[in-house]
């Protein structure tokens, strides 16, 4: 009986090693080859010039809006007190109006991102699976991320970038 368990113990070990050498693995360098695509670079530029753009039109609201407060605070001596929270009062609308418009900014900022880089992983993700294919791979993991442990295996990085036709 014992040595039928050390049999059984055997052949199941042998099983598990064979399944486990079924598998095939790989790993890749996404964020390097993300960054090598043209697509990538094209979009990140467009991105930031957007952005400096926003940026540029909401900070000359802001010194328009501050020159204007300033004036008022340097007039304010001179005016009643009604006319004082009058102007208080268009200063901090002004104030929530510029808040808006750098929310809104930002929103089109992240709607031109998204935008962007769907094409980009549509493209890289049919060049993963193209090259997972061809070379009869299950998984390829992000050499990059956070949960792999070992980089042994194959690399595929080099695959990817032929297959997106990248250097």
């Amino acid at each position: 009986m014992k040595r039928l368990s050390v049999l059984f113990a055997a052949v199941l070990m042998m099983m598990s090693f064979t399944a486990l050498k079924a598998q095939k693995l790989a790993h890749a360098d996404i964020a390097g080859i993300l960054n090598a695509m043209p697509e990538m670079k094209k979009a990140n530029e467009q991105l930031e010039a957007l952005g400096k753009m926003k940026q540029a039109e909401l900070g000359k609201l802001q010194q328009a809006l501050q020159t204007k407060a300033q004036g008022y605070q340097q007039e304010a001596a001179k005016q009643t007190a009604q006319v004082n929270q009058q102007r208080d009062a268009e200063i901090q609308k002004e104030a929530d109006n510029l808040q808006k418009m750098g929310q809104a900014a930002q929103k089109d900022v992240a709607d031109k991102q998204e935008a962007l880089y769907i094409p980009i992983d549509k493209k890289l993700n049919d060049a993963l699976a193209a090259v997972a294919k061809a070379k009869g791979l299950e998984y390829i993991f992000d050499a990059n991320g956070q949960g792999l442990a070992y980089k042994g295996g194959l690399d595929v990085t080099a695959d990817i970038k032929k297959q997106l036709g990248i250097q």
